[in-house]
């Protein structure tokens, strides 16, 4: 049997994760003198409303060596092959993590065959390569079609999202090559995508509507107009903004599959309350 093994980060909602038998991993929150398990010691509606009065952002870690190891020993009395996928290596150091724990599970694990992708995505992109990677291994897939249902994700799916603000992006050193969008002005709302593992302006709007209404555009020129697509709506305590944008979606695309689902706390850390963003692959 394959498992399959990603991080809170993938933001997968809860309930499909168990149905599937996804592992998560969970990042780390420091906040103050507190260490806090991503989804695990804090849930994302309580974070998001004490988001707003913190004085000092927290600062998030990646998973450990040891994390990923504990989670293979949780999986090898059901799998013989396990795909462990993480969000980008430009902006955390958890494929780095996991090709540790890899090494050493060789010899703690030697029934064990793990392989590691960097998915070079962040949020329900990532989430999406895992899903689809742990559909396949349920339906009977074998490890290279596993593998390439990841990497086929992985490679053609796209995350575009908006917010109020970059400041969090920005405090938190993962604004990548649209640093520049954080001296727009304060009406400005900024559009972020990813390329190559590193996050890139893709536009700003005046509002977060006009926001919204340009991302569709974009999802357009993305190839999400020419075949079916499955989107996953991701949000950071912005439930009305996450069902305008679905709105927008549902009635541009034709879309076989959505999902709705608030980033983790380790994500909205970086993202800060308010933010909206569409995750989508085009369907074969």
């Amino acid at each position: 049997m394959i498992a399959i093994v990603t991080d809170t980060c993938a933001s997968i909602p809860r309930s499909l994760a168990e149905n599937l038998q996804i592992d998560l991993v969970p990042y780390y929150i420091h906040r103050g003198h507190e260490t806090l398990r991503d989804e695990i010691d804090i849930t994302a509606d309580a974070f998001y409303r004490w988001l707003p009065s913190a004085t000092q952002l927290p600062k998030t870690a990646n998973p450990s060596p040891g994390d990923y190891l504990r989670a293979f020993e949780r999986v090898a009395a059901r799998a013989s092959q396990i795909v462990v996928l993480t969000m980008t290596s430009k902006g955390s150091g958890a494929y780095q993590s996991a090709q540790v724990a890899r090494e050493i599970a060789a010899a703690q694990f030697p029934q064990l065959h793990i392989h590691v992708l960097d998915t070079l995505q962040v949020a329900m992109v990532h989430g999406w390569a895992a899903v689809e990677a742990a559909r396949a291994a349920q339906n009977g897939a074998g490890i290279e079609e596993v593998l390439a249902t990841a990497q086929r994700i992985s490679q053609m799916g796209c995350m575009l999202k908006t917010a109020d603000t970059l400041r969090y992006l920005y405090l938190g050193g993962r604004i990548g090559r649209a640093k520049h969008l954080f001296g727009t002005l304060l009406n400005v709302k900024p559009i972020i995508t990813m390329e190559e593992g590193i996050i890139v302006p893709a536009g700003t709007a005046r509002s977060i509507s006009h926001a919204m209404s340009k991302m569709i555009d974009l999802m357009a020129q993305r190839g999400a107009a020419k075949t079916p697509i499955k989107v996953a709506i991701t949000h950071a305590a912005a439930h009305e903004r996450a069902a305008a944008l679905l709105k927008l979606v549902l009635a541009a695309f034709e879309c076989v599959e959505v999902l709705v689902t608030q980033l983790s706390p380790a994500l909205g850390v970086h993202t800060g309350p308010g933010c909206v963003g569409v995750n989508f692959f085009p369907v074969r």
